[in-house]
């Protein structure tokens, strides 16, 4: 027995108080009806109906039954149209994680005020290096960067990035420029970026065959911006996303080194886990972040 079905027959039963007039509105037959209410009044252990062959009336425990039911119909009715309220009027939360950079607090600023003519819309924004679970974390927007994107998600690719090997001119003026990628790795200083979910240092991998193996390493990082930071400095070289050294670079404050050397290339890109129902909030919220993030790195 569907009990919320069960209780929407009784409730009409009990206006009509007539089992075939209350089978013709639901368009099924007066069989199913008597049926229905017998299973109800089996499951309650209470008689909800007298009935005889000229008339039917509610029991006092009907009565009683009947203003709960009614509630229940209504409070169900409300849920429902809550949800389909925050679809229509782009009322609701929409959840976002993006990794910790200096470019958020404008990424954001760009969103809020895109979104500005939506006050009921509530944004959710996480920043954290790590990569939380969208199932878990109840996320509905992420941005990454990585080789290949995870085929649960739907990717909005952003653009294409490659880590370069940069150094700052008071570095290569107090230690010459390196020779070649040997003298590089044997005789100059590096940072390496830490992964904050296993505490070890990331292989610097440039390809699928090569990494680069610093002899010396002066800096280490979970957040790619403190390394930018040392390598500005002059304290070491960095192998980091051209996401954040090129500005320094087209202002000559990073010299990029070896650039003819084969690096492979990541994707920066906007993801939403794959649903069969995605509310118009979050999909309007995707949009929007693909605009301001596609102006931004491409």
């Amino acid at each position: 027995m569907n009990k919320l079905d069960a209780i929407k027959y009784f409730c009409l039963a009990s206006e009509t108080l007539n089992f075939r007039e209350t089978a013709m509105q639901l368009a099924v037959s007066p069989s199913v009806v008597t049926r229905v209410i017998a299973e109800l009044e089996q499951e309650l252990g209470e008689q909800l109906f007298k009935r005889n062959t000229r008339q039917i009336r509610l029991t006092n425990f009907g009565e009683q039954f009947l203003i709960k039911a009614k509630q229940l119909l209504a409070d169900t009715d409300n849920l429902f149209k809550l949800g389909k309220q925050q679809t229509d009027e782009m009322a609701g939360v929409v959840r976002i994680t993006f990794p910790r950079w200096r470019e958020n607090d404008k990424i954001l600023d760009e969103l809020l005020t895109a979104l500005a003519p939506y006050p009921q819309l509530v944004i959710d924004w996480r920043e954290d290096m790590t990569k939380f679970d969208a199932v878990e974390h109840r996320i509905d927007i992420g941005l990454r960067i990585g080789p290949e994107p995870n085929p649960n998600f739907i990717i909005r690719k952003i653009a294409d990035l490659q880590d370069w090997i940069v150094a700052s001119p008071k570095l290569l003026e107090r230690l010459g420029a390196p020779k070649d990628l040997d003298d590089l790795q044997r005789n100059f200083p590096f940072s390496l970026p830490i992964n904050v979910e296993t505490g070890r240092a990331w292989d610097l991998a440039m390809n699928d065959e090569q990494k680069l193996l610093p002899r010396e390493v002066n800096f280490y990082s979970t957040d790619p911006e403190c390394e930018l930071k040392a390598v500005l400095r002059g304290n070491v070289v960095g192998f980091i996303s051209e996401l954040f050294c090129k500005p320094y670079f087209e202002r000559g404050e990073l010299v990029k080194l070896f650039p003819e050397l084969p690096i492979d290339k990541w994707q920066l890109y906007l993801y939403r886990p794959y649903q069969t129902i995605t509310s118009p909030r979050v999909l309007f919220v995707f949009d929007r972040l693909t605009e301001i993030l596609k102006k931004r790195y491409t």
